[in-house]
């Protein structure tokens, strides 16, 4: 794939040059202060890279799904890492008035792109006026390649397109992923079947073993007859080459709740009409035990069970498990805000859990396409 990444361009280039950095700091806020700072850290390097090199860094990202939402927390968030200065403007008089103003090595972030509605619609207008507020173009939003937005694809027409180090990274690990070594096995989660179908018969031609867990799993239940009761089923179920094949493996327990909160482990096919399945079981981690320890690579996407209702101890263990596989020679590539705050709740550190990606509806997509928009317009 012949994408041009912004640590070929030599640094006495780089001095002094208008860079706008289409991040992803799309990150959860409450009560005015983000609570997560994984993509922020993560897109840092980007920017640092640029600060360095003398570039004035004009940052662009969206965040929430109401355009009225702020990027100033996300401003204050980035102080921890380095000297970032918000404008409460995206495209008008007091954005380029502090771009002009810029010297060597500073770094603007401004306001989220979403709340101009051209942003969406990959309006030309706003993609130019937004190309005219610098010299290169940088694309560092992995999270948001697969769409078609005026800062994602617009913009990279109009400028000297780069790819930033978090997106040369992702590219790199997922293409891995794409032709993993063997033995190898996806962990999938999550739910929509509907969706998730070409991908799941995509992994079971390239994996040796799909685990589906989540509510993905229940779907495998249903549609082999069994009773879910409560839970969580897909408008869609697995198909017969889906439920045939003899690399796909189902959680062989689960954890059952009753609508008076009680929970306790049950086989499936003892799942009561009162039961919403919530999460796998222990005979499940341990039949998983043996295939996670032999594995060459290990793609995981998406937690075992419903993590923010507190069911989290199964995906802690599998995340111990993939750890040590890790530190035993396994490429590890694992993806998902929920997969990531799952684990990171469960108190395993992400630097022993291999490549954790910042995308999960992009990172799925690119498995299962090899291309998406961001990533084609920057070729």
């Amino acid at each position: 794939m012949t994408m041009r990444c912004v640590d070929q361009i030599p640094l006495e280039e780089l001095k002094g040059k208008r860079v706008l950095v289409r991040s992803d700091f799309n990150v959860p806020v409450a009560g005015g202060e983000v609570t997560d700072l994984f993509r922020i850290k993560q897109g840092w390097e980007t920017v640092r890279y640029l600060s360095e090199g003398g570039a004035k860094v004009i940052i662009v990202s969206h965040i929430g799904r109401d355009p009225e939402e702020s990027l100033e927390p996300v401003a204050r968030a980035m102080k921890k890492f380095g000297p970032v200065v918000f404008i409460a403007d995206l495209v008008g008089p007091a954005a380029r008035g502090a771009v002009e103003a810029m010297r060597e090595g500073d770094i603007l972030l401004l306001e989220n792109l979403r709340r101009d509605a051209r942003e969406t619609e990959n309006d030309e207008s706003f993609a130019r006026e937004l190309a005219s507020l610098a010299e290169l173009y940088v694309d560092d939003a992995f999270a948001a390649v697969h769409r078609a937005h005026a800062s994602i694809v617009g913009v990279a027409k109009l400028l000297p397109a780069y790819a930033g180090l978090l997106v040369r990274d992702e590219i790199r690990e997922i293409d891995a992923a794409r032709d993993p070594a063997h033995p190898s096995l996806a962990i999938l989660g999550g739910a929509k079947f509907e969706t998730k179908a070409p991908l799941v018969k995509l992994l079971l031609e390239k994996y040796d073993n799909l685990f589906l867990t989540g509510a993905l799993a229940n779907d495998v239940f249903k549609a082999r007859g069994l009773s879910t009761g409560r839970s969580l089923i897909s408008k869609e179920l697995p198909t017969a080459d889906v439920l045939g094949s003899t690399r796909l493996l189902v959680p062989i327990d689960v954890t059952a709740q009753t609508s008076d909160g009680q929970a306790r482990v049950k086989k499936p096919d003892e799942v009561g009409a009162d039961d919403k399945v919530v999460d796998c079981g222990p005979d499940t981690v341990a039949m998983l035990a043996p295939y996670i320890a032999k594995a060459q690579f290990i793609l995981w996407n998406g937690p075992t069970g419903v993590y923010e209702e507190g069911f989290n101890s199964y995906t802690h263990q599998i995340a111990e498990l993939v750890a040590k596989a890790r530190e035993g020679g396994a490429q590890v590539v694992i993806g998902g805000g929920d997969t990531i705050a799952a684990i990171e709740a469960s108190g395993v550190l992400q630097e022993r859990l291999g490549f954790l990606s910042t995308g999960g509806g992009a990172m799925l997509e690119y498995l299962l396409k090899g291309t998406l928009p961001g990533i084609a317009a920057l070729q």
